[in-house]
């Protein structure tokens, strides 16, 4: 089987596009990714998209409706906060088979405005009455608190997770807000769901991301210069535990793709530059340093107090400033993701740049309530 590299990458603003469709919103993205390695939409072979909220509209077509209808293969790919994530999987499988040289891994979504909840279930018991809520700032809320009774976590910790994206953000133009938000302002902010505020969420906003990923013939006949190998790409499901089916255990899934990642990438969470992981809430944040292997268990709080994971620390986390300021397309996070990623190994992502980053990991996670799980982690090796 065949490597596969990405080589080109793009993705737009993120931010709010009252006059533009989703489909509009991808095509501007697609042309970036184009645009970026030298192709053009005739040399695109299959595209995979990701959307939660648009991608029963035939989404992939009517981006080529945009910019130019090839006959090509499109598959649109919904797996709620994972959609694009798993698209990109798509999309590499794709190329590693030898089925295509060049294909395409997008994700595109004009998310409703207010607070979005949870997919909920279709049959069984009312989280409602297990738990007391289906929204997703109670669940990672809940997930915190169980966190913080279980190994003393502090609301600061939790809220210094905010600080440091927000921080981030300020260097990152495509982020959606770009703007300080102290420690105290971030803990005075509104309650959402103890103990989030509502500048510990991530931000509700509109965007679109895509990359080209090719074979190994086809990376070598057009060039290695600015190429990043996927190293390793794992998908998985949440697998079954006493809490389930209602209360999704968001942790399991993540070391469950982590560790399927590592293997296949022959590293371990030493070897990591940089991370962009999925921080819809602050807490979510703290978690996932320890489902990634970045800390031992209860070690997050700890980890966060440190500087370890902003710029300039040993492992930085989220520099593109997260899904917190940077902003939460649903459908085209994990593509997005893995473009800043591939900027900081490509040494291109300017003010926010990791010095000499050679290897990063982009994670995922996305699950509807009493439904289930998804997690992508992909770790990317400049070529």
């Amino acid at each position: 089987m065949s490597e596969v590299y990405v080589i080109g990458a793009g993705m737009i603003p993120f931010g709010r596009y009252p006059d533009q469709t989703p489909a509009q919103l991808g095509a501007q993205a697609l042309l970036l990714a184009l645009d970026d390695c030298g192709l053009a939409v005739p040399d695109v072979e299959a595209i995979y998209c990701g959307s939660t909220f648009n991608a029963a509209s035939m989404i992939a077509q009517q981006v080529l409706k945009q910019i130019g209808q090839t006959g090509i293969q499109c598959i649109n790919v919904s797996n709620a906060c994972a959609s694009g994530a798993t698209a990109f999987r798509e999309a590499y499988v794709a190329a590693r088979s030898g089925l295509y040289d060049v294909v395409v891994a997008m994700g595109a979504e004009k998310n409703p405005k207010g607070m979005l909840q949870g997919v909920g279930a279709s049959d069984g018991p009312n989280p409602e009455s297990l738990f007391g809520s289906v929204s997703l700032p109670a669940l990672f809320a809940e997930a915190g608190m169980e966190h913080a009774a279980k190994y003393g976590t502090s609301i600061e910790q939790f809220a210094r997770v905010a600080v440091k994206n927000h921080h981030h953000s300020t260097m990152n133009p495509k982020a959606m807000y770009r703007r300080e938000t102290p420690l105290d302002e971030v803990l005075a902010s509104e309650m959402i769901a103890y103990p989030l505020t509502k500048l510990m969420c991530s931000a509700n906003v509109d965007g679109a991301a895509a990359c080209v990923l090719v074979s190994e013939r086809k990376a070598r006949e057009l060039g290695l210069d600015r190429a990043v190998r996927v190293a390793g790409s794992a998908l998985m499901s949440d697998p079954f535990q006493p809490r389930n089916p209602m209360l999704i255990d968001g942790n399991s899934v993540t070391r469950l793709a982590a560790a399927k990642a590592y293997e296949m990438a022959g590293i371990g969470p030493k070897d990591l530059d940089v991370v962009e992981l999925h921080d819809c809430f602050a807490t979510a944040e703290v978690l996932h340093y320890e489902n990634l292997g970045l800390c031992g268990d209860g070690e997050g709080g700890a980890m966060i107090d440190s500087g370890e994971t902003a710029l300039g620390g040993a492992i930085p986390v989220n520099v593109s400033g997260g899904l917190l300021s940077k902003g939460h397309p649903i459908g085209a996070t994990g593509v997005a993701n893995i473009v800043e990623i591939i900027e900081h190994l490509r040494g291109e992502a300017g003010a926010r740049q990791v010095d000499r980053a050679r290897i990063g990991l982009a994670h995922v996670l996305g699950f509807g309530v009493g439904i289930g799980a998804a997690c992508g982690v992909h770790i990317l090796e400049k070529a």
